[in-house]
């Protein structure tokens, strides 16, 4: 009896410890020779008519990071269910921002309509003598009140 209270006492203070720690939440998706690291401020917990941020850290095969400046990247914004011949709801302009430690990545603002599931679509070629081969990276972010 008292193994088992020890083991209790012991599963509470560790899922207390993980309830309790906030934690910097991101997603990499890779597509072909690029990857990218996915962020959405505030927390990855986006709400219906505010403003979040997101931003896509790119890199190659080996790590080094793709600027905005060497790629034509272009978001569009679906909301989820997506029809195959589905008309984005919107395609931000991204710019170069400064997230974490990456520099010049692209990044932009999002104010999400509704409450519900979207995906985010980036996709980029490579230009001003980047070599990395076409890409399309997907992401799926819930809304809430």
């Amino acid at each position: 009896m008292y193994h088992l209270k020890i083991v209790q006492n012991l599963a509470t203070i560790v899922l207390s410890t993980f309830i309790a720690i906030p934690g910097v939440a991101h997603t990499v998706e890779v597509s072909g020779d690029v990857a990218a690291t996915f962020h959405l401020e505030p927390d990855h917990n986006p709400k219906v008519g505010e403003t979040a941020t997101v931003w896509f850290a790119l890199t190659r095969r080996g790590g080094k990071t793709v600027p905005l400046s060497q790629c034509n990247c272009e978001l569009s914004v679906y909301s989820i269910p997506r029809t195959e011949n589905a008309r984005p709801l919107m395609q931000p302009e991204l710019k170069p921002i400064s997230a974490e430690r990456y520099r010049e990545i692209p990044g932009t603002e999002i104010v999400f309509p509704q409450v519900g599931s979207y995906e985010l679509e980036l996709t980029g070629t490579a230009k001003n003598g980047a070599a990395f081969n076409p890409f399309t990276l997907t992401y799926t972010v819930n809304v809430g009140l």
